[in-house]
């Protein structure tokens, strides 16, 4: 199998496993990092160790192009499908980087707080902590952000890519997009992506930065009965 067909599971048995919790049958990560959970199987001790990782009142995310299994201690709130698209060739930074900034431990709370009006999709105070967030501040203000999600041998992810509403129209979120996937491709890796397949508009701008479709992605949301 691919990494990718199990892009979380990948991230959180390499490069993210100081970030999670769990074991052998399955991972997830830390409450303040991500909320993703994942298996490499749908076993049914697979499935019974997911089912432990999950705390009552609480929800995950599980994202994987095989089918998802429930575990019966759970319930799925909703489901939905993403397209997971990879970048043909090594994307081209942005012709102008200068006015983009790392972003990190000291910047949480407002990249939370953009995340949380424009939701890129699951984002907590320590998302930064998973890889490399730059953004763009307009008038003292993060007026857009884009970085690195899941990450595993060969494959980094873009993520998190958003504009707040009063700075959209300005191709922000295409240059900060470009910007990550060209330091992906400089380390000698491949940048990938996920989009929620009725978001047409998100879909053409990863087109027109060169990304692919590679393949259609399962996502679920699951809590305790």
């Amino acid at each position: 199998m691919h990494p990718l067909d199990r892009p979380a599971w990948a991230s959180l048995v390499s490069f993210h496993q100081p970030l999670s919790l769990g074991a052998a049958q399955a991972r997830r990560y830390a409450r303040d990092v991500n909320v993703f959970a994942a298996t490499g199987a749908e076993s049914e001790d697979a499935l019974a160790a997911l089912a432990a990782l999950v705390a009552s009142g609480e929800q995950v995310y599980v994202l994987q192009a095989p089918p998802i299994r429930v575990p019966p201690e759970l319930v799925a709130l909703r489901q939905a499908l993403c397209v997971q698209m990879l970048a043909a060739n090594p994307v081209a930074d942005a012709a102008d980087t200068t006015d983009m900034v790392p972003l990190g431990a000291a910047d949480a709370a407002e990249m939370l707080a953009l995340a949380e009006l424009t939701e890129p999709g699951p984002f907590r105070l320590g998302t930064w902590r998973m890889g490399q967030f730059f953004g763009i501040r307009i008038g003292g203000r993060l007026a857009a952000m884009a970085g690195e999600r899941f990450h595993c041998p060969g494959f980094a992810e873009v993520s998190g890519v958003c504009t707040h509403p009063d700075f959209r129209g300005r191709g922000l979120a295409s240059r900060l997009s470009r910007h990550v996937a060209a330091r992906i491709a400089a380390r000698g890796e491949t940048a990938f992506l996920h989009a929620w397949q009725d978001h047409a508009d998100a879909i053409h701008l990863y087109q027109r930065l060169g990304f692919a479709w590679r393949c259609d992605v399962n996502v679920a949301v699951l809590a305790r009965r």
